[in-house]
């Protein structure tokens, strides 16, 4: 153990510190920012699905057609009966996430019977991290 007026750490101590934190942090970040984007597109990608899913409850439920409006320019889903708006969700900007889509929207009929249904497809996509979530010829989310 020194004393006196020595004591501390040399320039060139610091420096090799320095840079051993520099790399370390060059190739992390980059891997958390893509592990946060991956997170971000897994809960959007589950919110759609969670809407989709209620609107078609809401038309079993309800023996009445439920129409899902989805608007990929603002991400917005919208569920509806009628003119009636019975759920307003914003996707895109509570996660972060930009919505697109094969079609613009979907109904549900009183049986849960997907009309507009075929080939529908809603791609969430964050950075370089893309889901999406498919809806059936039945109607059902997968």
């Amino acid at each position: 153990m020194r004393t006196g007026s020595g004591d501390g750490y040399t320039v060139l101590e610091l420096i090799v510190v320095l840079s051993i934190t520099a790399v370390t942090l060059a190739i992390a970040l980059p891997r958390a920012h893509r592990m946060l984007d991956g997170i971000a597109v897994h809960a959007a990608s589950s919110d759609v699905a969670a809407v989709l899913a209620t609107a078609r409850s809401l038309a079993l439920a309800g023996h009445a057609s439920v129409a899902v409006d989805i608007d990929s320019a603002s991400g917005v889903l919208r569920v509806r009966r009628g003119s009636e708006l019975l759920l307003a969700r914003n996707i895109g900007p509570l996660h972060g996430v930009s919505l697109g889509r094969t079609r613009d929207s979907l109904t549900y009929d009183g049986r849960g019977l997907g009309r507009g249904a075929a080939n529908l497809s809603v791609v969430v996509r964050r950075g370089a991290v893309a889901d999406t979530v498919f809806v059936s010829r039945l109607g059902r989310v997968r």
